[in-house]
């Protein structure tokens, strides 16, 4: 079949049994043993997806189902089982555990492709009008992220920013950044590691760090205007690159966990499509007669 020569071609050392055997020894259907295959090889959900024509979400609910017939909890004991190797004895406690955390990681994966559904709705309804788009996207972000406030900053050249668009901000601090317009940041800010690095920077408690003890004037707004704790700031990339960030800001000590910041990465990533979407719509209206 395809997908087994796929796998070959990309995994010769791989050795899992034919389809027919390991439907004859499991209770799974032809189309399992096909995910159940893809994925013990490394493939990912979106390139299984692609390759059956099916939706992502409908891989996972594949694998729930699989790892509970095969009684496995790992893409390794996957692998194991698929070459015909008999399982490690679980307890009826055990089995359970694993399915319940098999369920939940499926719900969070379908809540988080229901959320790029509804920002890219939210793109393609606005046509263009980027105030609304941001307002939208951040209003989301914020609900989903658990997060106070938020900010998506443009970003100009050598560590310069400009707060563009804010959503639930202290009055005070949105002041601070209109006072600024653009404004360059230190290296040791979290904008600053982040237009280093090109890379999400997730700070723990922005007022424990050493800068806000050196009087950096961002650092010290943002903890003592903007009450912010916990922060998350996500690159805007557009094609490798930087045209902005994406930043949410909890004010209490509440670090953003690895499953909030993939999330918000997605809004970065929207976020810069609906600037590239906005300049677009503008630029067509500019020449039309």
């Amino acid at each position: 079949m395809l997908i087994e020569s796929v796998l070959l071609t990309l995994h010769p050392s791989l050795h899992f049994m034919e389809s027919s055997q390991v439907s004859e020894r499991t209770d799974l259907s032809q189309r399992e043993v096909q995910i159940a295959q893809a994925y013990a090889s490394g493939q990912t959900y979106q390139s299984i997806a692609h390759t059956l024509c099916i939706a992502p979400s409908t891989v996972r609910t594949h694998l729930a189902t699989i790892y509970r017939k095969l009684e496995v909890s790992s893409k390794l004991e996957l692998a194991t089982r698929l070459k015909g190797e008999a399982p490690e004895p679980r307890s009826p406690s055990e089995l359970a555990m694993v399915v319940s955390e098999l369920a939940l990681s499926l719900e969070e994966a379908i809540s988080r492709e229901k959320a790029l559904s509804e920002v890219l709705r939210i793109i393609s309804a606005a046509q263009g009008d980027l105030d609304a788009v941001m307002q939208e996207i951040l209003a989301y972000a914020l609900d989903l992220c658990d997060a106070e406030f938020g900010v998506m900053f443009e970003y100009g050249q050598n560590r310069r920013f400009h707060a563009t668009f804010a959503l639930g901000i202290p009055p005070v601090f949105k002041t601070w950044f209109d006072e600024q317009g653009w404004f360059t940041v230190s290296p040791q800010t979290g904008l600053g590691r982040m237009d280093a690095q090109h890379d999400t920077i997730n700070i723990f408690d922005v007022r424990s760090e050493d800068i806000y003890k050196s009087d950096d004037p961002l650092r010290i707004a943002t903890v003592d205007l903007g009450g912010a704790r916990s922060f998350v700031a996500i690159p805007m990339l557009a094609a490798d690159k930087l045209v902005g960030a994406f930043v949410l800001y909890r004010q209490t000590v509440r670090p953003f966990s690895d499953d909030t910041t993939r999330l918000a990465q997605m809004f970065a990533a929207q976020s810069v499509i609906a600037l590239e979407n906005a300049r677009m719509i503008r630029a067509i209206q500019q020449v039309a007669p």
